[in-house]
């Protein structure tokens, strides 16, 4: 068993598109209309055929206070793996990601949380 598909909530897809492929750099996989909203996916550029991530509009009554009872509290969605936390840190500020948490050493991990701008912290990770 392995994981093909992992979604994210997101409030507008359109831009959540936008933001997950021109400023982290995921490429979009799949897009099949499906009514008001579409199946959505990016993947990473260098594993294009690894896990899809599913952008997926946060129309259900739970989700949303879901997700804001999450960013109030600082936790992230989901973690994204990196090479470098630090080198990537600096690159989203550059394209204007607001970061919550700068790059933190968590022992035999160093993370940095970030908005992703469509309701959602999301950490990038690297370990040691």
């Amino acid at each position: 068993m392995r994981i093909n598909v992992t979604s994210v909530l997101v409030d507008d897809q359109a831009k959540a598109l936008r933001f997950y492929t021109d400023v982290l750099g995921f490429v979009k996989k799949t897009e099949v209309p499906l009514g008001e909203h579409s199946w959505l996916t990016v993947v990473s550029p260098e594993d294009t055929d690894g896990t899809e991530l599913l952008l997926e509009p946060d129309e259900h009554p739970a989700a949303r206070p879901f997700k804001q009872a999450l960013v109030e509290d600082g936790i992230p969605f989901t973690s994204f793996a990196v090479d470098d936390v630090g080198a990537e840190y600096e690159r989203l500020v550059a394209r204007g990601v607001h970061f919550t948490q700068p790059p933190t050493d968590m022992g035999s991990v160093t993370t940095a949380v970030f908005d992703d701008t469509c309701g959602n912290l999301i950490q990038i990770a690297t370990q040691h």
